[in-house]
């Protein structure tokens, strides 16, 4: 849950879920353990299918003092437990008994495997069997034959080899893309090279590199369409989350990830003291939308792909590069359509047409000037969606938008409040880092801020923090059993005052 910690939270959840759903995604994969309740009732009335995972290990661990150590005694008590529980739920669609398991390529798991299917068949016999397997040996081991859906984690290069070693059994993609980002960051020169792609504990949004054993969301999109026996992918993952910082996860000792004067001087001096320097990222950047709920670019991706009939079209990078005049500043956009053509200050950059459908499309010598760049999308030669990025002001204005006003009374409610630094035209300035701070009356309190910086280590309980390329999130908690009007204040130094008015009934 980001911010609200490791408690489960309903409408926290629905709120998840309904971002997914937006973006077009229809099902839900567990990970790794089994799901709280309320999760599985929110898919089926929202009408999302569902994985149900067991574990993330069998009888060989991956920590110190891992499931591995009750898997003997409870896996089958465990695992019966799971499908009792939630058979009798519409949403969900498979059981999966286990995820990476190191034992996956060895003749012990696959006895292992054999066993959990069974009981999994015995207590529901209506549904299939997966796994997620991440060891290209698992292709060609029995333990393929094991489960109804065999899952392979990666290894996308690897789906025709599947095929003609498995021509019968059925897969999926249990896991997938494992892309990193972080919203608002773009780093030149564009490149492919993952080492020219960050900065200052950040990765470049142009998404044009990738964890290792990961790819690009379209690379992937384009192995669906070539191998279409496939039945579906599972994107590892929709939300960044707390933890598994990649490729920042260890102690590093290159000060070229440093990109302001002042951390790469504190930085030079940790590295002469300690030998290292402590990566100060504090969550992952896979998720396709950052830990507040804000779209990264790669969502209008997956939207453009995932929902063909919606019209999007959604361009790359920012348009405010004061320090980049004349210089190339390549243009990437996303769309459903099948063509688009770009502007800059109503000059005609020409036109891109799609080769497939998972294509995007680039403008890859585009010299920046300040002003306006607009993208017409067509779909079957006529106009389809529309969008306009323009060069703002600097910071004039605060913009705080509630995604709801009223609240029940029952002490768990939650109002998500975007907060947004803009020009004097209302547009959001994407390069802003204003401090802000956050104060409430009335019958609500305020459990927790956050900006989707993953290099941010101040206390989600603060009622005041930096905008981060732009936006903050505050959320607000109803009180137990009070009620009337709420009056959420933010202010930032030299901006005017901002306040938004809730109810709690």
């Amino acid at each position: 849950m980001g911010a609200l910690g490791a408690a489960f939270n309903e409408v926290a959840a629905e709120r998840q879920l309904r971002i997914m759903k937006e973006m077009g995604a229809n099902a839900i994969r567990t990970s790794h353990n089994p799901p709280a309740p309320e999760l599985v009732a929110l898919c089926d009335r929202m009408g999302l299918m569902m994985q149900l995972e067991l574990a993330d290990t069998w009888q060989k661990g991956k920590r110190k003092n891992d499931y591995n150590l009750l898997f003997d005694d409870w896996s089958e008590a465990d695992m019966r437990s799971l499908v009792r529980h939630y058979r009798n739920h519409p949403s969900v669609i498979m059981w999966s008994i286990g995820n990476e398991m190191p034992d996956q390529t060895t003749d012990q798991g696959v006895i292992i495997a054999r066993n959990l299917t069974a009981y999994c068949h015995d207590e529901d016999p209506t549904r299939p069997t997966s796994l997620g397997c991440n060891k290209r040996d698992a292709v060609f081991r029995d333990i393929v034959n094991q489960v109804d859906i065999f899952g392979l984690n990666y290894f996308h290069k690897t789906y025709p080899v599947f095929k003609e070693q498995n021509p019968t059994r059925r897969y999926h993609a249990s896991e997938t893309s494992s892309a990193t980002s972080s919203r608002g960051e773009y780093f030149f020169p564009v490149t492919t090279d993952v080492n020219d792609s960050r900065s200052g504990f950040q990765l470049s949004s142009y998404d044009m590199t990738t964890i290792g054993w990961g790819c690009a969301p379209e690379v992937q999109f384009k192995m669906n369409e070539e191998y279409p026996f496939m039945s579906g992918e599972f994107v590892w993952t929709g939300f960044d989350y707390l933890g598994e910082p990649t490729p920042y996860n260890k102690d590093l000792t290159n000060l070229l990830n440093f990109s302001d004067p002042n951390e790469l001087e504190k930085a030079r001096k940790e590295l002469e003291e300690l030998g290292k320097i402590k990566t100060p990222s504090r969550s992952s950047y896979f998720g396709i939308v950052d830990l507040c709920g804000f779209p990264k670019d790669r969502y209008y991706n997956y939207k453009s792909y995932w929902r063909p009939d919606v019209p999007t079209v959604h361009i790359l990078p920012h348009w405010n590069w004061e320090e980049r005049i004349g210089e190339i500043t390549p243009v990437h956009i996303y769309t459903s359509g099948d063509a688009v053509e770009l502007f800059l200050n109503g000059k005609s950059l020409g036109r891109r047409e799609k080769v497939h459908s998972y294509d995007r499309l680039t403008w890859d010598d585009v010299r920046y000037e300040p002003g306006s760049l607009r993208a017409i999308a067509y779909k079957n030669g006529q106009k389809w969606a529309e969008e306009l990025v323009e060069t703002t002001g600097k910071p004039a204005a605060l913009q705080v938008t509630a995604e709801k006003t009223e609240l029940k009374n029952d002490g768990t409610d939650l109002s998500f409040i975007r907060v947004a630094v803009v020009d004097s035209q209302g547009r959001v300035v994407p390069r802003s880092k204003n401090h802000l701070k956050f104060s409430v009356t009335g019958p609500a309190e305020i459990i927790a801020t956050d900006n989707g910086d993953a290099t941010s280590l101040l206390p989600f309980q603060l009622s005041e923090r930096d905008a981060y390329n732009g936006l903050a999130l505050v959320i607000l908690r109803s009180q137990y059993m009070k009620q009337g009007k709420v009056v959420l204040t933010v202010e930032s130094k030299g901006l005017p005052k901002q306040k938004i008015a809730l109810k709690v009934e």
